[in-house]
């Protein structure tokens, strides 16, 4: 049986708790971006639109190493959502990115990597998921 290192723990993060909350507010690494990039397939520029993060101000982040907090909650909101497809998907990656970069019925024709800018669109994705999980159809 082959143990898969959780995304949580390949950001260096917890999913929850009084520990992500810490992590958030003192801002998460540049490296954790790259990571979440990584494991996600996702170019640099893919993943900044996608949490909404300039450019330049991504090239500021490389530098000085670290996000502030409102672009670090992004990041969670982005993680949060990716590793909820994963589960959807039951564990493949390459599904759960494929299906949150293409228009879902369910979330008004709109594509789930689209809908991470706010916490009410992130919301939204992770509700129609929970549906989809549960067998209801949307």
């Amino acid at each position: 049986m082959s143990t898969r290192i959780s995304l949580w723990d390949e950001l260096g993060i917890p999913p929850r708790g009084p520990a992500l909350h810490k992590a958030l507010h003192e801002g998460l690494s540049y490296s954790s971006f790259r990571v979440l990039a990584g494991v996600a397939g996702l170019d640099r520029t893919a993943l900044s639109k996608a949490v909404a993060i300039p450019s330049a101000t991504l090239s500021r982040r490389a530098k000085q190493g670290r996000f502030n907090a409102e672009e670090s909650d992004r990041l969670f909101r982005f993680a949060r959502v990716y590793d909820a497809a994963i589960q959807l998907f039951e564990g493949d990656a390459e599904a759960a990115i494929h299906w949150m970069r293409h228009p879902v019925r369910g979330l008004g024709g709109e594509r789930p990597i689209d809908m991470l800018t706010t916490s009410a669109e992130a919301e939204a994705v992770l509700d129609l998921i929970g549906q989809l999980e549960h067998g209801v159809v949307a």
